[in-house]
């Protein structure tokens, strides 16, 4: 690091900043907007990868995992969104019944997948008691699946109509089969920039609220933010300060995970996407200010495969999972898979391509497969075909 500092001509502040990193001290606010501000990519490399190194070693995780999005209608109107129809459009629209659901996990019967991701529009008829049959009828189906589910959007709305408190509505889902909560809906909790871009739904407090008590209640979540768009450095500052206080009472949260905004087909068009550079910069960021987070996550549907790599030596240690096109929220919004699916051989060989190691992981992430030392075949396999392993 004393290389580092005289190559890059740290001044006295950084290297304050970066001493404290190194001694896995917590840094401040104002300490995270003066790396934000003023620190080289190169800085912000080497200490986040210090962290993941501290706390992963090379270790980089993925899961066998496929996605149900059960309407994109929406009553909310976010102006970033490019996912979401009116309930009442038809135009690029659906609205999966019960049977469509069941059918996708059936497709996956005898097949060592681990999660199934349940987020969708907000669509007034598919209220809490349909999505608990649901996801009981899933657990019948395939007792082993485990359903990670809704956003703190979805349910804040399904509660509200069902004139239930967020304990007890969390309780009957969890009752019913549901495992854990993604990080969706968080966007950015500074009221003043989430009053422009998402007026309409669930409130900062709201969305905390309701992760704190699926916390509480023995289920853990995930965490996002959407950066590259209206807000300022300060804003997301404040929004990952409020998740390391929640954090720090609960220790619910499994993973971190930027969404970097896309501007193809939505009100905010207008607006640029961020660069790569800032793609790594924010991700260095959030690894070394959020410091009790076990994981940084990439979502490779989103920020995309060459990106990816790049992350995983700017704090990254997780990238998601197999999906097997089965997400249209990024693809509709101009991400660069309009097909998001990769064989295991693949996202091992992406994870591999950069000298990392690949683990396998489920949702909770207990270790399913190392992948250090396995050898795939030649012939493309399915992504969730077992591998043939050489064990010499």
């Amino acid at each position: 690091m004393q290389a580092l500092k005289h190559s890059l001509k740290i001044s006295k502040d950084l290297e304050s900043i970066a001493d404290k990193v190194l001694q896995l001290e917590r840094i401040t606010d104002i300490e995270a907007l003066l790396l934000y501000e003023r620190a080289e990519l190169g800085l912000l490399g080497s200490l986040a990868n210090f962290i993941r190194q501290n706390k992963h070693g090379d270790h980089t995780f993925f899961n066998r995992n496929f996605h149900i999005e059960p309407t994109n209608k929406c009553v909310f109107t976010c102006k970033f969104c490019s996912y979401s129809r009116l309930v009442q459009q038809e135009d690029e629209a659906w609205e999966l019944t019960e049977k469509q659901m069941l059918d996708a996990v059936r497709k996956y019967e005898g097949i060592p997948v681990t999660e199934v991701h349940i987020v969708g529009g907000v669509h007034p008829k598919m209220n809490l008691m349909f999505f608990a049959n649901l996801i009981k009828k899933i657990k019948e189906i395939r007792p082993d699946l485990h359903v990670k589910a809704f956003t703190a959007v979805e349910l804040e709305y399904m509660f509200r109509k069902a004139k239930v408190s967020v304990e007890a509505g969390l309780k009957i889902l969890k009752d019913h089969g549901m495992d854990s909560l993604p990080g969706g809906g968080a966007e950015i909790f500074h009221k003043e920039i989430r009053d422009i871009i998402c007026k309409d739904k669930a409130t900062s407090e709201q969305w905390l609220l309701i992760h704190e008590t699926a916390h509480h209640l023995g289920m853990h979540s995930n965490a996002t933010m959407l950066y590259g768009h209206i807000e300022k450095y300060i804003h997301r500052i404040d929004h990952m300060s409020r998740l390391r206080a929640l954090q720090d009472h609960t220790g619910g949260f499994n993973a971190f995970i930027p969404l970097k905004f896309r501007n193809m087909d939505n009100e905010m068009s207008h607006i640029s996407e961020a660069s790569i550079v800032d793609d790594l910069r924010c991700y260095a960021i959030a690894r070394i200010y959020l410091d009790n987070f076990p994981h940084i996550k990439a979502y490779w549907p989103m920020i995309g495969r060459s990106t990816t790599q790049l992350l995983l030596n700017f704090g990254v240690d997780d990238v998601d999972g197999t999906i097997d096109d089965s997400t249209k929220i990024y693809s509709m919004a101009g991400a660069e898979d309009q097909h998001p699916a990769m064989t295991t051989n693949d996202i091992v060989d992406l994870i591999k391509q950069v000298g990392r190691h690949p683990i396998e992981r489920d949702t909770l992430y207990n270790v399913v497969q190392d992948y250090k030392n396995v050898i795939f075949e030649e012939k493309k396999q399915r992504f969730y075909e077992l591998p043939v392993v050489n064990n010499n």
